[in-house]
């Protein structure tokens, strides 16, 4: 358990979190959740995670929160090893696979099914119900799913989304993009360098 600028998880009594598994900031968890050994649950600047009500969160998992992006997992949800959740909102009862990636601002419905190395892109609605099979991907608002063959579809529906905009508040075209955001990052993580390892 780690504060972040005073900013400290609260963890209901009937949660556990494994000895080897990080909650750091701006996090509550739910009754009846599990943060399984290796998982990260980080609420960055200003950032805020909720985790609700019997959640598995499983081996290696990652939820993140930024400043700009909190993220919401709502109850009896599973997220599998390996996984990566980051500044999303996930509705109820939802199952995200093995490898699967769930991007900044998106928004998965009840009931939905994100299968094994399956992506929701940044700002995606998943309508409640709907399945992300094997390895494919949905992007957009409604969701398109698409085959990972199907790239330049896949682009055509993400470039407008802007990534490096919507998360990172710098123009894709912008000559020194990533100096800018790699800069920005370096100094919004200062604040780690005072944790104890």
């Amino acid at each position: 358990m780690i504060s972040y600028e005073d900013r400290s998880p609260s963890i209901d009594p009937d949660a556990w979190v494994a000895a080897d598994a990080t909650v750091c900031g701006d996090v509550v968890i739910g009754a009846g959740s599990r943060i399984m050994h290796g998982a990260r649950v980080v609420a960055e600047a200003g950032g805020a995670i909720r985790i609700g009500r019997n959640c598995i969160v499983l081996e290696n998992a990652v939820i993140r929160a930024t400043g700009r992006h909190d993220c919401a997992i709502g109850d009896y949800c599973l997220v599998g090893p390996n996984s990566h959740v980051v500044g999303a909102q996930i509705g109820d009862e939802v199952f995200i696979a093995t490898g699967a990636a769930v991007f900044h601002g998106a928004q998965v419905g009840r009931g939905a099914e994100v299968r094994i190395n399956g992506t929701v892109h940044l700002r995606t609605l998943l309508e409640p119900g709907a399945t992300v099979p094997i390895g494919w991907i949905a992007v957009g608002n409604p969701a398109h799913i698409l085959s990972p063959e199907q790239h330049e579809a896949i682009w055509s529906l993400q470039k407008p989304l802007d990534f490096p905009g919507s998360v990172y508040g710098v123009d894709r075209n912008h000559p020194d993009a990533m100096k800018t955001i790699t800069t920005r990052l370096s100094n919004a993580l200062r604040v780690h360098q005072t944790e104890n390892s």
